[in-house]
């Protein structure tokens, strides 16, 4: 066993840590452009003036919707403050696994801010019942794209 890096591309520990927080950096670049969006634009909506036309529970799914997509930033921040926390301190390989960690639970946290505001959305927009099928419908979507492909993906490979 190689102790110096991962056996497959001749890299130090540093090196291969180095290349990883790079690669996590990009990703999550891509997920918090879009949560940070998703996120303004929700905070937005309780000030227009069909916001009082909700109903009590379409407020409570607004709420959780709310909550969901500012734990989801936090997530997806993280790395930022984390890194600024451990630089210099010969951390970086303890640092990408957080970083991963905190990616993945983001992600997570998004998936679930964009169901509930489609179903938010398709609640004020269509019948209670169609609107379920239809998040239920996008949902699956999600999962497999960005659970059940990757898995697929790293066993077979």
């Amino acid at each position: 066993m190689d102790n110096t890096g991962d056996g497959t591309r001749g890299e130090s520990k540093s090196e291969r840590a180095d290349r990883r927080w790079v690669e996590l950096l990009q990703e999550v670049r891509v997920a918090q452009t879009g949560v940070q969006i998703m996120l303004a634009f929700l905070l937005t909506v309780a000030f227009t003036p069909r916001f009082v036309e909700l109903s009590s529970a379409d407020r409570n799914i607004y709420v959780a919707t709310i909550v969901l997509g500012a734990a989801a930033t936090a997530a997806l921040i993280a790395p930022v403050p984390l890194h600024r926390a451990v630089t210099g301190q010969r951390m970086k390989p303890r640092a990408v696994t957080w970083t991963s960690r905190l990616t993945v639970t983001g992600l997570m946290l998004l998936l679930c801010t964009i169901v509930c505001a489609m179903l938010l959305i398709l609640r004020f927009v269509l019948n209670d019942a169609l609107a379920g099928w239809i998040v239920v419908g996008v949902l699956a979507w999600f999962v497999a794209c960005w659970v059940l492909l990757p898995a697929w993906v790293r066993r077979t490979g």
